[in-house]
């Protein structure tokens, strides 16, 4: 007994003190609230007050600068009837609905693919990554030479007649040479996720599947899927939130034509901006913020509980 409380007497000598509390609940310490005071205030300076100035210029005819009146929602109801703004939100949405289905599907069999026993695969892991450090706009410029130059060249030399004028020219497919860029740099962030949920999944699994007789293919689906599945969903909702503020690519490609085909949102509201549609487009750019919030908000519920990261 002498033993026990005066080891219990040694350790409580070298327990370190505990915070002090306030209503059962630890103090912080102030040092805390002298790094998160700058970075709030910076915070609100540039996004929170910004926002705020450009939600209430939403209800008036401003032009970016002078006076103005507020109009109410006219700015608002007049979007609803605008088929150039309902063609923007036609053209964002079926992009990045293709293109989140495209780089998914391509990323997680390369995921597959590189997590398997092959040899240099390391080296082939940095091979696919490098799309991802190089700029959108640089990557949207050298593709606009190779489909306004090489391609056409190629198609003649194959005689392939769909393949002889630009594709960035054509008002039905010029779409779909976003959608390849678009995918050629997205797909390593994916690439990325998928590999880490595969090398999250224990090698024992695959082994017990093995001895049953499972066929690569069955542990692909009945193994690898479901345990990443997680990682699909982050991938899924994150890709398309991002897609749907396509710009940098589509300009270099595209500049949004030919015409307005290949126009998205957020082209839209930037080009409205210097356009002297200022009040109009601020509003496109709430409807469009709404949209996001909800994304994120269902992005926050899909994700919730699963243990991708």
């Amino acid at each position: 007994m002498a033993t026990a409380a005066a080891t219990r007497a040694r350790r409580s000598d070298v327990a370190p003190p505990r915070p002090p509390t306030t209503k059962g609940r630890p103090r912080v310490n102030r040092t805390f609230y002298l790094f998160l005071v700058p970075a709030l205030v910076l915070f609100t300076l540039s996004i929170t007050l910004p926002a705020i100035m450009g939600i209430t210029l939403s209800f008036t005819d401003s032009v970016g600068f002078g006076e103005f009146q507020f109009t109410g929602l006219t700015n608002y109801l007049a979007l609803f009837s605008d088929p150039a703004i309902r063609s923007s939100y036609a053209f964002t949405v079926g992009f990045a609905l293709v293109t989140v289905l495209l780089v998914n599907v391509l990323a997680f069999l390369l995921a597959v693919g590189l997590t398997a026993k092959i040899r240099a695969k390391i080296a082939l892991r940095a091979v696919f990554v490098l799309p991802m450090v190089i700029s959108g706009i640089v990557i949207a410029y050298v593709f606009n030479f190779l489909f306004s130059n090489s391609v056409p060249q190629l198609g003649q030399a194959i005689g392939v007649t769909a393949l002889e004028q630009s594709l960035l020219a054509n008002p039905d497919l010029a779409w779909v040479t976003i959608v390849i860029v678009t995918a050629w740099q997205a797909i390593p962030s994916a690439l990325l996720i998928y590999i880490a949920g595969i090398l999250s999944i224990p090698g024992e699994v695959y082994e017990a599947a093995a001895m049953d007789g499972a066929t690569p293919m069955r542990r692909l689906l009945s193994i690898t899927l479901p345990l990443v599945a997680g990682y699909v969903v982050i991938n899924m909702v994150i890709g398309f939130k991002n897609f749907l503020n396509a710009y940098d690519i589509i300009v270099g490609l595209t500049n949004g034509g030919p015409g307005t085909a290949t126009r998205s949102v957020a082209m839209t509201i930037f080009t409205g901006f210097t356009g002297g549609d200022y009040a109009y487009q601020m509003a496109n750019a709430t409807i469009f913020f709404l949209i996001a919030v909800v994304l994120a908000v269902v992005q926050l519920r899909l994700t919730r509980g699963r243990n991708a990261f």
